[in-house]
């Protein structure tokens, strides 16, 4: 399955996808950032999956969430009937669930199931024995059942049913995991949890202050930034996946299981302007806990819980995703230096506060120690927004960012009545904000640069009037934007930067797609510039890149017309709510 033919179902904890042909082909159990059980998505079924459908195996002929909720319908019309089946993850009491419910809508359908679980990313056959007509899965320490209302055979590794569904047919089958050391947990009601779930995600969908043109859209990208949270400490994960390439047989293959200050401080963003302030609560409890220490150990991104360790491997066992390798777990990226996080920790805790969010001195106290290392190290250069494993450069977004971090102390004193060195900070602000005009600006381009004496563009420019470092109108902004136009579009979306053999900027070979945020971002600058009937048409362009559920990954690949990257991505959903609000305020 392409990448696009996913779906995603979850339970605030953990998620898995879902493909079009019913197959459900990965999922990590208990957390997101554990080992899979399900891992056919990064080798083959023999990896592990689950496949539900109807006998024959084909697409569904039609699927869709249920209107403001995190479940799934995919509906099969076969020659002698229809056959649907919701698939969702209950919010969790104790253990994590998985519930399929086949539902005969007209005809009789016979349908077909296999299932092969594989503990620690497709490595470790269970053993497996029936209890009671259930099956249970034992390996190391996973214990998963599967309380099924029809009997799987064993054979070849797996287990398999074949059976009739007449119309008015409801058969739930429940995939329960608890630690192998534990009995066997209570079973669900199915029904019950169906009904419990639609409500909880309704309820939530019905706070959104969002009532623009766009609603649709931002509802879902709303409600797949919450299914990337996990709840029991607020961190909010990047996506779901790891080692989804960004180039389709190639190296640049990431785990991104991971809560990157970054991509949760816009997440948080885009939450609040839409009226979730208790997640920003949550977020900046999770951020205090994380972070709380020197402010000189500061990291990019941490473990759902906070975890600081996130050592990279690579899994030579599985093929990767249409074979491409290296598999990843974990992250060597988390030992980067990247200046920006500050300023965007800082923006978030300030828009958190500016919206309602209740004051806290502990949090004060913190971002002051931050503001401390911003001072001491603000002229460094560093590996920037986009993590490049090359040499590290000044890059200009790292800079800005930096002024973003001081300016939004010296409001914090100016609107709050914190105290603080307030004109230390000033005067740093402006030495900052003058040094990156003069260094980061090319006069004869009429344009800003990706780093300090380059001659190359980058995408995070267009973020320079969105975070106030100078106006929309501006004619260095102008001409920025200008020049991203002319020499980094791919048939109509934005890249990052330039990849060339004489441009070494992130160290790696191979190419990549459009990075999605990076469209969204000129959306949003052209509404600001007044040019809204461009700004929509690229907007529409980009919605009609989303997934038959709405779904967006990482990148968008010209050359193959299809989504490549980590999926769903919340980097891409973050800015598609931040640029339909601009084209509402248009």
């Amino acid at each position: 399955m392409r990448i696009e033919d996913y779906a995603l179902i979850g339970d605030m904890q953990s998620a898995a996808l879902v493909a079009r042909d019913g197959s459900i082909d990965w999922l990590c159990l208990p957390r997101f950032d554990s080992p899979s059980c399900f891992a056919a998505l990064l080798g083959s079924e023999r990896n592990g999956h689950w496949w539900l459908g109807p006998t024959g195996r084909s697409p569904a002929t039609r699927r869709r969430y249920r209107p403001d909720t995190l479940i799934l319908e995919s509906e099969w019309d076969t020659p002698t009937g229809t056959v649907r089946v919701i698939d969702f993850m209950p919010p969790r009491d104790r253990n994590p669930d998985v519930v399929r419910i086949v539902e005969g809508v007209s005809g009789s359908v016979e349908v077909s199931t296999q299932l092969r679980v594989r503990f620690d990313y497709g490595r470790i056959v269970p053993w497996v024995r029936r209890t009671n007509g259930h099956l249970q899965a034992v390996g190391g320490p996973d214990s998963v059942w599967l309380h099924s209302p029809v009997p799987l055979k064993g054979g070849d590794y797996a287990h398999r049913a074949t059976f009739t569904v007449e119309a008015g047919d409801r058969l739930p089958f429940v995939f329960t995991w608890h630690p192998s050391h534990e009995p066997m947990p209570p079973r669900i009601d199915a029904a019950e949890q169906l009904a419990e779930t639609e409500a909880m995600w309704t309820d939530w969908v019905a706070r959104c202050a969002y009532e623009g043109p766009y609603r649709e859209a931002v509802t879902r990208s709303l409600i797949t930034l919450k299914g990337l949270t996990y709840a029991p400490t607020g961190g909010i994960v990047a996506a779901p996946t790891t080692s989804l390439p960004e180039d389709i047989g190639g190296v640049r293959n990431w785990d991104y299981r991971f809560c990157w200050l970054r991509d949760a401080t816009m997440t948080l963003d885009a939450l609040i302007s839409s009226g979730y302030l208790e997640e920003a609560a949550d977020w900046r409890s999770w951020l205090l806990r994380t972070i709380a220490g020197r402010p000189q150990d500061l990291q990019i991104m941490y473990g759902v819980a906070g975890e600081r360790r996130l050592p990279e491997l690579r899994l030579d066992w599985l093929d990767g995703y249409e074979g491409s390798r290296p598999v990843r777990i974990g992250n060597e990226a988390v030992q980067q230096l990247q200046l920006d996080v500050y300023g965007e920790v800082m923006n978030c805790l300030y828009v958190s506060r500016a919206r309602g969010l209740a004051a806290d001195d502990r949090a004060w106290t913190i971002q002051r120690q931050l503001l401390d290392y911003v001072e001491d190290h603000w002229d460094e250069p560093d590996e920037g927004l986009w993590e490049v494993r090359g040499p590290r450069r000044h890059f200009v977004h790292s800079k800005v960012m930096c002024w973003v971090a001081l300016d939004r102390a010296v409001q914090y004193v100016e609107r709050f009545g914190r105290t603080g060195p307030v004109d230390k900070w000033r005067t740093l602000r402006d030495v900052i904000h003058a040094e990156i005009c003069d260094k980061g600006y090319d006069p004869r381009r009429n344009t800003f640069t990706q780093s300090y004496g380059s001659s190359e563009l980058d995408a995070a420019l267009l973020m320079i009037p969105v975070v106030g470092f100078l106006p929309h109108d501006d004619p260095r902004v102008v001409g920025t934007v200008a020049a991203i136009e002319k020499e980094l579009m791919s048939d109509g979306f934005v890249l990052r930067y330039p990849l060339a053999a004489d441009n070494d900027v992130d160290g790696l070979p191979g190419g990549e797609g459009a990075f999605l945020a990076c469209s969204f971002w000129l959306v949003e600058v052209m509404a600001m510039q007044g040019r809204k009937e461009e700004a929509e048409e690229l907007f529409e362009r980009l919605l009609g890149l989303r997934n038959d559920v709405g779904l967006l990954a990482e990148e968008y690949d010209p050359r193959y017309g299809r989504l490549v990257g980590n999926f769903p991505q919340a980097f891409s959903h973050v800015p598609l709510i931040h640029a339909a609000r601009a084209l509402s305020r248009a």
